[in-house]
């Protein structure tokens, strides 16, 4: 074993420097560098049967090979392909027997694909993928790797969601040089690591779920799973500030991202998809908590808008979720302030977009929240991140402070700083999912309601549209 050294690695882009560096130069994050002891790796012996890679393991196996040899091609160089000469794949995805997480992934599990999926403590990450994996062993041969829990717990857990009949390998083991052995050797199609923070590559002399195990283990996996087409499901846990715990490059290797969303008080969970290369970003899919496990909810819409009565200090819109539109309901609370500087409490919505929007409604309209405490909440639970809510926002918060109940109506469009209702993407979709729900009329900005006019009659829409271009003209239709 060679001598120990001393290496630093950012937590947030994995950049490696051989001090400690106030400001990282890869991503400018302060104060992120952490130290770690590593020793100069042994010679990596391959275990007998197939070989797992074909060059060396960890950093070493990215590094191409500079010495050069007949004809001036380096060693390890492969040569340049034309792209349009490439055969398109055919290659059929696999059905996980679940409508929901088949949306997020963009039709179906990808053979040879690296997918993490992260999310809050108790959130239901083992749960969802148990169920995951007793389902896909029906067809195809699985194998679940838990670094956490012993056999015993997780048939324990079977028992209690009903999975007692699953044909499903398990594995306690956090060596994945041990669990790559047993991938090859059981001739695995589906491999769920949970989580990868608890597995550590022998060759490194760090800690388990440090920088550099964490990196070089995903990077170990993700060639497992190139290299011999194996769906790869890693389980990723999160820091205090709601982020994927290790290096940010973690977030890069994987081909999908996905992330569980909402608290254990809410019985809803989402499962967004903030990444993915096979299939549309941003998606969500929407399950529900019982006592034997997540069932997925067909129909969000009725989940978040069921309970839903007209009543001051609320409005309703319609958010567009990857490819899903779903109506949510606004709650807005404003009452006097008790102390200075007034309280502004968000739930659900990005809390600089709430001040910006108060002071529109301030500078333009007149409406005086300076000495006023806000409240705003999306019901069930929802996290929203476009602006085309902004004026069902600054509806919810003009009836909250005139207590007057606002037209049942849905209100889309959004707030620009100089009071003007700007145009929203896909109003369409919008519109047909507040039809559906039986909702009559649709309060949008007039450039989106010029285009919906021009539609065939087939195709426009059936209830009554309240075109308006500024929020001087939404005030006047809501409260005249």
């Amino acid at each position: 074993m060679g001598k120990e050294r001393s290496t630093f690695f950012c937590r947030e882009c994995g950049y490696e420097s051989v001090r400690w560096i106030g400001k990282c130069p890869g991503c400018e994050a302060w104060h992120s560098f952490v130290e770690e002891r590593t020793a100069a790796k042994s010679p990596v012996v391959t275990p007998s049967g197939p070989t797992i890679f074909r060059g060396l393991q960890g950093s070493a196996a990215r590094r191409p090979d500079t010495r050069r040899l007949a004809g001036g091609r380096t060693g390890s160089a492969e040569a340049a392909t034309l792209l349009s000469s490439v055969l398109p794949s055919d290659q059929v995805r696999l059905d996980t027997g679940s409508a929901e997480l088949n949306r997020v992934l963009g039709g179906g599990i990808v053979p040879g694909s690296l997918v993490l999926l992260s999310g809050e403590p108790g959130i239901g990450k083992s749960t969802f993928l148990l169920q995951l994996a007793q389902h896909m062993g029906q067809s195809t041969k699985v194998l679940y790797v838990s670094g956490e829990e012993s056999i015993r717990q997780l048939r324990l857990r079977a028992d209690r969601l009903g999975l007692t009949e699953a044909q499903v390998h398990v594995m306690t083991e956090v060596s994945l040089n041990m669990v790559g052995q047993e991938a090859l050797g059981g001739g695995y199609e589906i491999i769920i690591v949970d989580s990868i923070q608890t597995m550590m590559l022998e060759e490194l002399q760090s800690a388990p779920g440090s920088v550099s195990q964490v990196r070089e283990g995903a990077a170990f996996l993700m060639r497992l799973a190139k290299e011999h087409n194996i769906a790869v499901f890693l389980v990723g846990h999160v820091t205090k500030e709601g982020t994927i715990a290790g290096p940010r490059v973690l977030e890069h290797m994987v081909d999908t991202v996905l992330y569980f969303e909402g608290d254990q008080y809410h019985i809803f969970r989402l499962l967004r998809a903030v990444k993915n290369r096979f299939g549309p970003s941003n998606e969500i899919g929407v399950f529900e908590m019982r006592g034997n496990g997540l069932i997925e909810v067909r129909d969000p819409s009725r989940v978040f808008l069921g309970e839903w009565k007209p009543a001051a200090g609320t409005a309703v819109t319609v958010t567009m979720e990857g490819t899903r539109p779903i109506l949510v309901e606004i709650q807005a609370l404003v009452s006097p302030a008790v102390n200075v500087p007034p309280r502004r409490t968000v739930n659900g919505l990005d809390y600089n977009r709430l001040l910006i929007l108060l002071a529109v409604l301030d500078k333009r309209i007149g409406l005086r929240f300076a000495a006023k405490d806000v409240f705003l909440n999306i019901a069930g639970g929802m996290k929203i991140f476009e602006p085309a809510v902004d004026l069902a926002v600054a509806g919810a918060l003009l009836s909250a402070i005139q207590d007057r109940i606002l037209p049942p109506i849905v209100m889309l469009g959004e707030i620009g700083l100089t009071g003007e209702i700007r145009g929203i993407a896909q109003v369409e979709q919008r519109v047909r999912e507040a039809e559906d729900f039986g909702f009559e009329g649709c309060l949008l900005p007039e450039a989106n309601w010029a285009r919906l006019t021009q539609l065939g009659e087939a195709e426009q829409p059936k209830g009554t549209l309240y075109p308006v271009k500024t929020i001087e003209e939404v005030i006047a239709l809501l409260f005249s």
